[in-house]
């Protein structure tokens, strides 16, 4: 795709977190990023409400190891309390995405250009990203820098298949999909010689409301300026 980036992200911890693990205080890492969180570090690299970005597939190289930390996590309410937490210990993978324009946001078709945003898009990741790279929780810093898809080795070459079983996909906001709420999407994802490709959100069959949610509502009298005005600073 003409609008497409693939990079590789890098971390000594990632914490994907499996939502029923949460009920407790305890947190266990899925094996692989979500969907959701790929998208998150994609936009941290560069995004603006102009774009929807899409992950289209994720090679894991390195291979699945899990270790566990004894956390004191805050307690707001006052006292004391231990928590464990289970990582993904030393992670490394390649993730293909791109981006197409938000049709949600008819306020910002000014805005859509596709060689501009693309550009600035890989300007900004080989500068390591616009904003900071976290794998999964702030805790966890990530590193990114453009690749080739699929070049170098992975552990999971050759490995066959790997089913994963029931998985959060990611999560459907208002101003990406025009229904007043907020949905959780679900999916089967299996790995493929170290490969796992990506459904598109519309795709996903399993999705649940999570609330209701309105869409945001701006006022865009300045919104175009201002949106120049950022391209020029980001894109120097």
């Amino acid at each position: 795709m003409r609008n497409a980036i693939e990079f590789e992200v890098t971390g000594d911890y990632a914490l994907f977190t499996d939502p029923l693990t949460k009920l407790g205080g305890e947190k266990l890492s899925y094996q692989v990023p979500t969907y959701q969180a790929l998208k998150g570090i994609t936009e941290s690299i560069y995004w603006k409400p102009t774009l929807l970005i899409l992950v289209d597939a994720i090679r894991i190289l390195n291979p699945i190891r899990m270790e566990s930390k004894g956390i004191r996590p805050i307690e707001y309410g006052g006292g004391n309390t231990l928590a464990n937490y289970t990582y993904l210990r030393d992670v490394r993978y390649q993730v293909k995405a791109h981006f197409e324009f938000n049709e949600y946001r008819p306020d910002l078709a000014y805005d859509r250009n596709e060689h501009k945003h693309h550009n600035i898009m890989k300007r900004a990741l080989n500068a390591g990203g616009r904003r900071d790279i976290f794998l999964g929780t702030r805790e966890c810093q990530g590193y990114v820098e453009p690749c080739q898809f699929g070049e170098g080795e992975s552990f999971y070459d050759q490995y066959g298949e790997l089913a994963l079983g029931t998985m959060v996909h990611g999560i459907n906001y208002p101003d990406e999909t025009g229904r007043d709420a907020m949905e959780v999407r679900l999916w089967n994802p299996v790995i493929r010689d170290g490969v796992i490709t990506f459904i598109r959100p519309e795709e996903c069959t399993h999705v649940r409301q999570v609330k209701k949610m309105d869409k945001k509502h701006f006022d865009d009298s300045n919104m175009e300026a201002a949106d120049e005005l950022l391209d020029r600073l980001g894109g120097e």
